[in-house]
C-alpha cells in the first residue's frame, strides 16, 4: 500500500508556495509529457476550466458550475472490453522499494505467470530481485536500471503483457502513458496520478490504445470489504444512502525514517498539497458498495482541512536541526475530510491523516434504510436480525464471503492476504480473457479527489464538480469486483 520504490521525487519545493495543482518540473512524468503532449493538452482544457470554476467558487461559491466538463471521446469506451485470453501472462515491474519487492513474490507465486523484466534506478534492488525469479525457477529476467528513465526501455519490450507499477507518486501517470502507448496493459500503484489532466489523459489513452490502466486497489479485496459488498448487493442494508472510508494510519516516523523510504518523496508531498494525498484505500470499497460508474457516479466534492501542524511539531520532537527536512514547510491538513455526493443523492465521507498519532483505520462504514456496518472494530447493525441498539458480531455473517475468500481462506501475502487476491484475481482474468474487475475510469474516478480536494479546501470547502470519465457509461448497470466464479 506504500509505494516505495527508488524512482527520485520532484526539485525539493521548500518554502510555502501553494498552487492550485501540484507542479512536478524537473520529474520523469513532466519530462515524458513535454516531450509527446498531444494526449494531455486536450484534456487540459477541462483541468484549465477548473480552474477558473474554482477561482469565481473562493468569491462567489453559487458560481460552481453543476457538471464538470467533459471532452470529446478520443476512442471508444473501454467499458466490458475483456483481456485477450492467454495462458501464460508476462509481466514487467518498474519500482523494487518496499511495495514492488514485496509483491513480485506474488506473481512468482501464481502459476502461469512470468516475470520478464524488472526496473529499479537502484541496481542492487534490481539485482536482489531478480534474484527471486531465478529462485522461483524462471528464466533470468532482463534488467533496467539505467537512470530515471530507463522504464521506457522495458515498455518497449515485445514479450511483456502487463507493466506493474510501484514507484513513488509523481511518475505514475508518465509510466502508465509509456506503458499503453507501447501495447501494454497496465496496474499502478495508488494513487494513479496526481492532476486532473493526467487523469484524463489516462481515459483518453486507455480508449484510443485499447489497453487497461487500473488502479490496483487492494483494499478492494479485504475479506471485510468483499463480504460487504455481497451484502449491499443482495439487500441487506436496504437502500443504499450513505457510506465513508478513510486511510487514517499515523506514518510520522516513517515518512522521517532516512531508510523507509527513497528519498523524502512521500513527506515532500506536503509541502506541495493541502487536501487529500491518498483516498484510494478508502473511496474504492465503497464506490464499489454503492455501484458507483456501474448504476451511479459521484457528482460533486467539497473539502475541508485542519492547520498542517503534526509533521512539524513530530520534526521538533524527533529530528536533528541539520537533518534536510528542516527546510520543508508543510501545508498538507493534518486531517482531511471530504463530503461527496452521487448522482442518486447519496452521501460519501472520505478522510486522510497520517500527519497525527491515532491506530489505523479505513473507517469502511456502510448504511441503509435496514441498518448499518462499521469496521475498526467490524460489527454489524441490520434489521430484522438486530434490535436494543445493540452492535452484532460481523462473524455471524462469514457465508456472506465472497467465493474468492472461500477458495483462499488463509492467502500469502501482506495486507492479511488482500495483495494475493488481488494479484490471483488479475492474472485470472487476463488468463481466460475476462473483464477485469475495475477499470480506467475507476482509477480516475478513485484519485479525483486528490487534485479537488486541495483545490476545495483553497477555496473554502466550496463544492467542486467530479468529472464523469466514463461519459455516460455509468448509467449501464455491470459487473465489478463482485463478480461471479469462472466456470474454467
Amino acid at each position: 500500500m506504500n509505494d516505495a520504490a527508488s524512482f527520485p521525487a520532484d526539485g525539493d519545493p521548500s518554502g510555502t508556495q501553494d498552487v492550485s495543482v501540484p507542479t512536478d518540473d524537473g520529474s520523469p512524468s513532466r519530462r515524458s509529457v513535454l516531450r509527446t503532449s498531444a494526449g494531455v493538452a486536450g484534456a487540459g482544457l477541462a483541468f484549465g476550466t477548473l480552474g477558473t470554476g474554482t477561482a469565481a467558487a473562493a468569491d462567489h461559491p453559487a458560481a460552481v458550475p453543476d457538471a464538470a466538463p467533459t471532452p470529446a471521446r478520443q476512442g471508444r469506451t473501454m467499458v466490458g472490453v475483456p483481456f485477450e485470453r492467454r495462458s501464460t501472462v508476462r509481466v514487467g515491474i518498474i519500482g523494487l522499494g518496499n511495495r514492488g519487492d514485496s509483491m513480485i513474490d506474488l506473481f512468482l507465486a501464481l502459476p502461469g505467470v512470468q516475470v520478464r523484466a524488472l526496473c529499479d534506478p537502484v541496481r542492487e534492488k534490481t539485482e536482489r530481485a531478480a534474484a527471486k525469479v531465478l529462485a522461483a525457477g524462471q528464466p533470468a529476467p532482463a534488467v533496467y536500471s539505467h537512470g530515471d528513465e530507463d522504464y521506457e526501455n522495458l515498455c518497449r519490450r515485445g514479450d511483456l503483457d502487463l507493466v506493474y507499477v510501484a514507484t513513488p507518486w509523481e511518475s505514475h501517470f508518465a509510466m502508465a502513458r509509456s506503458a499503453m502507448l507501447n501495447g501494454k496493459h497496465v496496474g499502478v500503484e495508488c494513487p494513479v496520478a496526481m492532476r486532473l489532466d493526467e487523469l484524463w489523459a489516462l481515459v483518453d489513452l486507455s480508449e484510443r490504445t485499447r489497453r487497461h490502466c487500473m488502479q490496483l486497489e487492494n483494499c478492494c479485496y479485504g475479506r471485510n470489504e468483499m463480504r460487504v459488498l455481497r451484502m449491499a448487493h443482495a439487500g441487506t442494508f436496504g437502500e443504499l444512502l450513505h457510506a465513508a472510508g478513510a486511510y487514517n494510519h499515523d506514518l510520522r516516523q516513517l515518512m522521517f525514517d532516512p531508510n523507509y523510504y527513497e528519498g523524502p518523496w512521500r513527506r515532500r508531498w506536503h509541502t506541495r498539497l493541502r487536501g487529500d494525498l491518498y483516498p484510494n484505500h478508502g473511496f474504492g470499497p465503497v464506490a464499489n458498495y454503492l455501484d458507483v460508474n456501474r448504476g451511479d457516479r459521484v457528482v460533486s466534492i467539497s473539502s475541508f482541512g485542519t492547520p498542517a501542524l503534526g509533521l512539524a511539531e513530530y520534526r521538533e520532537a524527533n529530528v536533528p536541526a541539520d537533518d534536510p527536512s528542516w527546510k520543508e514547510s508543510y501545508i498538507s491538513s493534518d486531517r482531511t475530510i471530504s463530503m461527496l455526493r452521487t448522482a442518486r443523492g447519496r452521501v460519501i465521507r472520505l478522510e486522510h491523516d497520517v500527519s497525527t498519532p491515532h491506530p489505523y483505520s479505513r473507517i469502511n462504514s456502510l448504511g441503509g434504510t435496514k441498518g448499518v456496518f462499521e469496521d475498526y472494530p467490524a460489527r454489524i447493525y441490520v434489521e430484522p436480525d438486530h434490535t436494543n441498539h445493540q452492535w452484532g458480531s460481523f462473524a455471524r455473517y462469514a457465508d456472506w464471503d465472497h467465493w474468492l475468500w472461500k477458495e483462499h481462506s488463509n492467502p500469502p501475502g501482506g495486507h492479511g492476504g488482500m495483495d494475493y487476491l488481488m494479484i490471483f484475481r488479475l492474472m485470472q482474468c487476463m488468463q481466460l480473457g475476462l473483464v477485469p474487475d475495475f477499470d480506467v475510469y475507476d482509477a480516475a474516478t478513485w484519485t479525483a479527489p486528490v487534485p479537488l480536494s486541495h483545490t476545495s479546501i483553497r477555496a473554502k470547502g466550496a463544492p467542486l464538480p467530479i468529472p464523469d470519465f466514463t461519459r455516460g457509461e455509468w448509467k449501464k448497470p455491470r459487473t465489478g469486483v463482485d463478480s461471479v466464479k469462472p466456470s474454467s
